[in-house]
């Protein structure tokens, strides 16, 4: 196999791809990644079995082939050579020698008999398209919310809806919940849901997912593809039940808060740098169209603001998590938000001029 590709397209791809691969892998082979080369140019895939990338680009190739390299070495390699254009030329033991300017390096690789068969899609396969911004905005939007605690896996990752002429993007870890609808007009106006892991949703908002075009979306009962022009991420699904999220959403609210995106984002910052280190909350107190934020760490000392802001319901005080407050406010884009109240015992909701909501349990406030 032989072939000349230009640095910094054949960087950027590999940079790309890499991304999946596991440092913890106990076969050797899935440190590499797939070169496959032929008239139509390069197409790069690595996989850690669960998730994996395949990115086309184009090359000059003089003898078609397929080999597999150790993708992070060769990144590297790659990134520090001289000159534009690097050539690369494979033996039939699966050594590579890398050629430019003044360099010469040899890497040794894997055949790919030893890489793993990337998932195909059947006939039975659901399939729709989305904008691209549409689907990044509400991963963006949801999927910090998401478990980390693998005991409870079926709430790592982003729970799915699609049906009755909506795309529902959930994600929760019992102690907050975010939610986000967009209307979706899916052929066959089936329903279903599933549930994308983790480790696939950081893919898509990483560098997959662009500012415009469509995304073609294809699902199984088992796994998902997501393909944006010349490249395509394949994941497993995670298996089992997701929890029917409705219940916790508090169906109607007392009282209205309407306070500055930004403003609130950096009081909450401030205040929380003292926040209490055995409980790490801060304090909301809610009076006519004023907020007061609160700190108190006994070891350490406190800390206190006042925002101005739109309300005129009776005094409430509740105490949140400054982390969980400050989440949703870094990933919304709007000047305004609203924060919807029952008492001072019951979740608080953030909500926005779209259709999106963040419910947020409150924790103890102290006497």
């Amino acid at each position: 196999m032989k072939f000349e590709i230009e640095k910094d397209v054949f960087v950027e791809a590999l940079s790309q791809v890499q991304n999946v691969v596991s440092s913890r892998s106990t076969l050797p082979v899935l440190s590499n990644v797939l070169i496959e080369a032929d008239d139509q140019g390069l197409t790069l895939s690595t996989t850690d079995m669960d998730v994996s990338i395949t990115r086309k680009v184009a090359a000059k190739v003089s003898e078609a082939g397929v080999t597999t390299l150790p993708v992070r070495k060769l990144v590297s390699i790659v990134r520090e050579m001289i000159g534009g254009d690097i050539s690369i030329d494979v033996s039939e033991e699966h050594t590579a020698t890398l050629s430019a300017g003044p360099s010469v390096f040899k890497i040794m690789g894997m055949p790919k008999d030893d890489f793993p068969e990337l998932a195909q899609f059947g006939d039975d396969a659901k399939e729709f398209t989305l904008d691209q911004v549409l689907l990044r905005g509400a991963l963006r939007k949801t999927s910090y919310a998401i478990s980390t605690d693998e005991t409870r896996y079926v709430l790592n990752g982003v729970n799915c809806l699609i049906g009755d002429g909506l795309l529902c993007l959930v994600a929760t870890d019992g102690r907050r919940l975010a939610m986000v609808e967009q209307d979706l007009e899916f052929p066959g106006g089936e329903n279903f849901s599933a549930i994308i892991p983790t480790k696939a949703v950081l893919e898509l908002q990483r560098g997959i997912l662009k500012d415009e075009g469509e995304v073609k979306v294809t699902f199984t009962s088992n796994q998902a593809a997501f393909e944006v022009a010349d490249t395509r991420l394949i994941s497993k699904l995670i298996e089992g039940n997701y929890p029917n999220f409705r219940q916790v959403i508090p169906q109607s609210s007392n009282h209205r808060v309407t306070v500055s995106r930004d403003l609130l984002l950096d009081a909450v910052k401030r205040v929380g740098l003292l926040a209490n280190e055995k409980t790490n909350s801060i304090k909301f107190t809610f009076r006519e169209n004023v907020i007061d934020i609160t700190s108190n760490s006994p070891d350490v000392g406190e800390a206190n603001e006042q925002l101005d802001v739109k309300y005129d319901g009776p005094e409430m005080s509740l105490a949140f998590n400054p982390d969980f407050v400050m989440a949703p406010l870094k990933n919304l884009h709007q000047d305004e938000v609203y924060i919807d109240l029952i008492d001072g015992n019951s979740p608080g909701v953030i909500k926005i001029d779209e259709p999106f909501l963040y419910v947020i349990m409150p924790m103890r406030v102290a006497s």
